[in-house]
């Protein structure tokens, strides 16, 4: 099924109700491919080989090229060029200035790398080299699959921004193109690596809030006026996401890290989801207010859009339950809720600052608190926490996630996420899309990992391995 937004720009240009319109029939075509795929999903009941736990022959050094690198692909560009044992050797934009600032932003270090701009497929011509190891991928969110499987396919680890992919085929792809390559196929997801988010993981493992029942989590974030911003996402890619879809299209910043703590992929597994979404309030409406006074929103003013809450519940095979939201246009405060509830006790983040409950109907104290913080603070943060802090990116969260990758590939270690985690937590978008479609109900969830869950050992995403790698900062 073709639903990219290159082919539609193609065919539709920027002008006219004719553009929209042909987007939301899109979109009307996709969520019924998506319920055949549900039904019946076309794809081996047989693993080609179990990339869970899977080591890669160590590298000494890290060969990275970079695609993309607007928003999120300087972030990972700085991090690792801090980084010992990296050499950065390539990089990707379409868009010749970004592509030449980012190489101008390591002026003064080691790395050389050379360039490819200009054209729609130069990143293929970046990915045909053989003296490059890993891929990131920081792109609009329909090319993240199908670059990651080119790559993949020409012997490359892939690095991916989120979501892996947007549609259930596209997660069966990376599936079955990473077992059947022996390459690895991670997803970024950075809030598995927030400081809070290990605090609580690490008090999971060593059992302090008994067995976990549920999980919260969400992306709560007010991006209304980033995503009608001209100089914005690129070609307004972003807002034409909230057009042609309607669920939950940013699930894994919450889902991650709730998955990790309750071994999904690894002696659980997500069963089914129901999801409903709200009314749009606010993103026609400021369609329209634009329109008003600049004839480039005009078409934006027609459009229909996505209701600005999706709530999305999901079953786990062991009966635990998982909530988790969306909302990136109401006025609330940033929240990503990140909820654990046990059988001794209890966590939550948002809003800040985090509390724990070990029972009671009261949070601890902040002594407590703090005490708890020190006996249960994981390995990594022990290791490159102050690091991680002083270089930043998300509070540091992003310079964590970009180091213990590099340090896992030159140990030989598996990634702390692996395909079937990149593709199982990018699902819950097109899922979610038809429950929404189908009046909230019922979707079953592939398992992706088709059986191995019930063997596949808990991800070591503490450093209970590993820790080698060095820095070109002093900690």
């Amino acid at each position: 099924m073709k639903n990219n937004r290159r082919n539609f720009i193609k065919l539709s240009g920027l002008t006219g109700l004719g553009l929209l319109g042909s987007n939301f029939a899109n979109g009307v075509q996709r969520i019924q491919k998506q319920n055949e795929v549900i039904n019946s999903p076309g794809h081996s009941d047989n693993q080609i080989f179990n990339m869970c736990g899977y080591a890669a022959p160590k590298l000494d050094v890290v060969r990275a090229g970079f695609i993309g690198l607007g928003m999120r692909g300087p972030e990972h560009l700085k991090n690792m060029s801090l980084l010992e044992g990296v050499e950065i050797k390539a990089l990707c934009d379409i868009r010749p200035r970004f592509a030449e600032q980012a190489g101008n932003s390591l002026k003064g270090t080691s790395h050389k790398p050379d360039i490819y701009s200009g054209t729609m497929e130069a990143w293929k011509k970046m990915c045909d080299r053989n003296d490059i190891d890993l891929i990131f991928i920081a792109t609009p969110w329909d090319m993240h699959a199908p670059m990651a499987v080119y790559a993949m396919e020409h012997g490359k680890h892939v690095c991916i921004e989120v979501p892996a992919a947007i549609t259930l085929d596209e997660c069966w792809q990376l599936v079955e193109t990473s077992e059947k390559t022996k390459q690895h196929c991670m997803m970024m997801e950075n809030c598995c690596y927030d400081f809070f988010e290990l605090l609580t993981l690490n008090m999971a493992r060593q059992g302090f809030f008994g067995e976990i029942v549920h999980g919260e989590g969400a992306y709560i974030h007010n991006l209304l006026d980033l995503n009608f911003d001209k100089n914005g996402y690129w070609e307004m890619w972003r807002l034409r996401e909230n057009i042609h879809r309607n669920g939950n299209l940013y699930p894994t910043h919450g889902l991650g890290p709730i998955c990790q703590i309750m071994d999904i992929n690894r002696g659980d597994k997500l069963v089914s989801l129901e999801s409903r979404s709200g009314k749009d309030f606010l993103m026609g409406p400021t369609a329209k207010k634009l329109a008003s006074a600049d004839n480039f929103f005009a078409p934006y003013a027609e459009a229909s859009y996505r209701g600005n809450m999706n709530v999305t519940n999901i079953s786990t095979h062991k009966g635990r339950t998982i909530m988790i939201q969306h909302d990136v246009t109401s006025p609330n405060v940033y929240s990503r809720i990140h909820r654990i509830t046990g059988t001794k006790g209890t966590a939550l983040k948002y809003p800040l600052p985090p509390k724990i409950s070990n029972g009671g109907e009261d949070w601890i104290s902040d002594k407590e608190m703090k005490e708890l913080e020190i006996k249960y603070q994981p390995p990594i943060l022990k290791k490159v926490g102050e690091l991680a802090k002083e270089v930043g990116g998300h509070g540091g969260m992003d310079f964590l996630m970009d180091w213990r990758t590099v340090d896992c590939l030159r140990n030989g270690l598996p990634l702390d996420q692996d395909v079937y985690d990149a593709a199982l937590w990018s699902s819950v978008s097109p899922l979610s899309e038809a429950s929404v479609a189908n009046k909230s109900r019922t979707v079953e969830i592939p398992d992706f990992t088709r059986g191995s869950w019930k063997t596949n050992n808990p991800v070591d995403i503490l450093l209970e391995k590993g820790g080698t790698t060095k820095t070109k900062l002093k900690s």
